[in-house]
């Protein structure tokens, strides 16, 4: 029986999204819920194994729940025990999925899901390893064949800086055309550091132990390596259906260690010692070679890409996650900078090859047709080029994007499909990380 995302007999103005949260091991599951939808049924399923990454996530959907400002108001129906995917599956208490935690388990959760007719939203990853891309690629197939939508949670693209240098990138008197670049020298470079120490909601986030475990948590290329492959695509080829098979060319990989000690491994996870899955890591008993970072070159349509993400214990005072990422042009590069001369902030420049009267004029031009879809977004001139001045009002933080990218998935599906596009591009990302880690040597 498909369980259909309408429900029978209704209009589809009436119609209501019924979640369930499965096995919620990542502060992800609850900031889906950080906001209320008028389409999504307040009341939860929560089928879980039981544990304190279960408590954590009914903690922080109470914390949203219980908060003065714009309280949400939802209702947590747990169940807890060993077979919970089989409960899932054979109650059929929701129409769409939701999943962020082991990442060892996601890609069979994303399976089973489709494969019993339920909607699924996933937390990326969605496969860690070259086996999870060949389930997932038949999960893709299935969810074709069960009439269900399944995609996963970008939040990277509601940045406003991303979508700005996408808008730029996309304008030729501005850009002009993407060189095509080399692998010495690639067209596309990204990289993101991310902080295991972090506070999320205002409290500060305590990770489960198997995050550190690459066989769990994936390394960093297929964890949040996969947020730059989709902004790589989806900025220099938006709308189009890429073909992993054809338009993607792994070149070099390569991973390396994040040294955590125990005392900072305490810190994030609770625990008083490493366990022994984490044994093969040690660099003797108190020094954990977490694998943390990891690069790849590749070519996609033509063009080569160099993509790095790395992990830190803690961020400098003042700032957090940071985002670097330049797209070369045969008029200009665009560059997002987010060091300490922009305040941890992320902040767009535009770095033209050779400047002109009628080039300024081009670019003042264009920033002035931004402004009129983005109020307040002006130019100021800097050494070499020009940075794009955005208000703070659009800089509503990563936590916010969650309802971004909800939003997005509700209107899927109403439309009762995902756009061809958008499949083929989350195939094609999850083939370039796994195939990354499968060629990388380690350094």
């Amino acid at each position: 029986m498909i369980l259909p995302f309408w429900s029978s007999g209704q209009e589809r103005s009436k119609a209501r999204v019924r979640l369930i949260t499965l096995d919620p091991g990542h502060f992800h599951a609850a900031l889906v819920q950080k906001s209320m939808y008028p389409v999504i049924d307040p009341e939860v399923q929560v089928y879980a194994p039981g544990g304190p990454e279960l408590q954590a996530h009914l903690a922080l959907v109470r914390q949203y729940n219980e908060r003065a400002d714009r309280p949400t108001h939802w209702k947590e129906t747990v169940y807890a025990g060993a077979d919970y995917l089989q409960k899932m599956i054979a109650e059929r208490k929701g129409n769409v999925v939701v999943m962020a935690g082991n990442n060892h388990l996601k890609t069979e959760y994303i399976d089973r899901s489709v494969r019993a007719g339920f909607n699924a939203l996933s937390d990326k990853p969605m496969a860690i390893d070259t086996a999870g891309f060949r389930l997932l690629a038949k999960a893709f197939d299935e969810a074709a064949a069960h009439h269900v939508l399944l995609y996963d949670i970008m939040t990277e693209r509601s940045e406003i800086t991303n979508i700005l240098q996408k808008e730029l990138m996309h304008a030729p008197a501005v850009f002009g055309a993407l060189r095509p670049g080399s692998a010495a020298d690639p067209s596309v470079v990204m990289e993101s550091v991310h902080f295991y120490y972090k506070n999320v909601s205002g409290k500060t986030l305590t990770r489960p132990d198997w995050f550190f475990d690459p066989a769990q948590q994936g390394e960093a290329l297929a964890d949040v390596g996969t947020h730059l492959l989709d902004l790589v695509q989806w900025i220099c080829y938006p709308s189009a259906a890429i073909d992993y098979k054809k338009d993607v060319s792994v070149l070099s990989a390569s991973t390396w260690p994040t040294p955590v000690g125990l005392s900072q491994f305490s810190t994030l996870t609770g625990k008083p010692a490493f366990p022994a899955f984490l044994k093969p890591f040690l660099k003797g008993d108190t020094l954990l070679q977490a694998h943390g970072n990891g690069e790849v070159t590749y070519r996609l349509k033509g063009v080569f890409a160099h993509v790095t993400a790395r992990w830190e214990y803690q961020a400098p005072p003042g700032s957090g996650d940071t985002h670097h990422a330049i797209f070369k042009g045969t008029k200009a590069t665009l560059e997002i900078r987010q060091g300490a001369e922009e305040h941890y902030q992320p902040t767009l420049y535009i770095l033209p090859v050779s400047v002109s009267d009628d080039y300024s004029s081009a670019v003042r031009q264009f920033v002035a047709q931004l402004a009129a879809r983005y109020p307040g977004v002006t130019l100021s001139e800097v050494s070499g080029g020009w940075r794009v001045e955005i208000p703070a009002s659009y800089k509503v933080g990563h936590e916010a994007h969650f309802a971004q990218v909800m939003q997005r998935y509700l209107g899927f599906l109403a439309a009762g499909r995902i756009p061809e596009w958008e499949i083929k591009g989350m195939l094609a990302k999850y083939y370039t990380s796994t195939k990354a880690l499968e060629i990388a040597k380690p350094r």
